[in-house]
């Protein structure tokens, strides 16, 4: 299969990119700054291009499956990334007659009442998380949602929980289930993602992945993670990003 992946120089997009290719895939890992994107792979093609700025119809061209990591900071200020960029992939799908599309959303941004073994630190933080500095990311990642559910593509949405590393996949639940726990491994995520598209599951459908061996602390992932997830690195050395919590 020919994958393109968007945010593919994201901490977890880069995991992505890896799993494909390691899977037998060729892949386009479309980044702002190609220039940083670690590695090399005769199936993969590194491409620099904005999706806030669109023009992205000669990139997925040719697709079996567009998948997309995009990842922002927590801020208190206005974001639309989200909901920008996915809507010009979805246009450029169009454009170009691709069809099977995947994105990464967050548990963070639909609660889930039916959630099994949730930590009583998660009940407390994640509603603060929600009304103040994960307000305006929660917010456009539900505008994203609604984007891809009216593309008319063949989607599916993952919506994982807090994000970290583990350095193997573990034995994960995913599907059409409510979370488990609070958690995700991004190699979990990973290999998920890249098993939807193999497998041509879950087209127009809204699964959850979660992860429920060898997890940190609520305590450990707002200390280490609140604020280190899927952005692209602002530069070699200082990266920034949400984390879904």
């Amino acid at each position: 299969m020919h994958i393109v992946i968007f945010g593919a120089n994201g901490s977890t997009g880069r995991l992505l990119t890896r799993r494909v290719l390691d899977s037998g895939h060729s892949a386009v890992a479309v980044t702002r700054r190609p220039d940083e994107f670690p590695g090399t792979d005769p199936g993969l093609r590194v491409v620099g291009a904005d999706v806030r700025r669109g023009g992205l119809a000669g990139i997925v061209a040719g697709a079996d499956a567009v998948l997309s990591t995009l990842g922002v900071p927590f801020t208190r200020g206005p974001v639309d990334t989200y909901s920008v960029g996915t809507r010009n992939i979805v246009n450029a799908m169009r454009e170009a007659a691709a069809n099977r599309l995947v994105v990464v959303s967050s548990t963070g941004a639909h609660p889930a009442r039916g959630r099994r073994h949730t930590p009583a630190a998660l009940r407390l933080f994640e509603p603060i998380i929600a009304r103040t500095i994960g307000k305006t990311v929660y917010d456009d990642i539900r505008r994203m949602e609604a984007v891809v559910r009216e593309s008319g593509l063949a989607w599916t949405i993952v919506r994982p929980s807090g994000l970290f590393d583990l350095p193997r996949v573990t034995n994960y639940v995913a599907g059409e289930v409510e979370p488990v726990g609070a958690f995700t491994a991004r190699i979990d995520l990973a290999d998920y993602l890249v098993k939807i598209v193999q497998d041509g599951a879950a087209h127009r459908k809204t699964v959850v992945v979660s992860t429920t061996e060898h997890t940190p602390t609520v305590w450990e992932m707002i200390r280490r993670e609140a604020f280190q997830g899927d952005a692209e690195p602002r530069s070699a050395n200082n990266r920034t990003a949400a984390g879904n919590i």
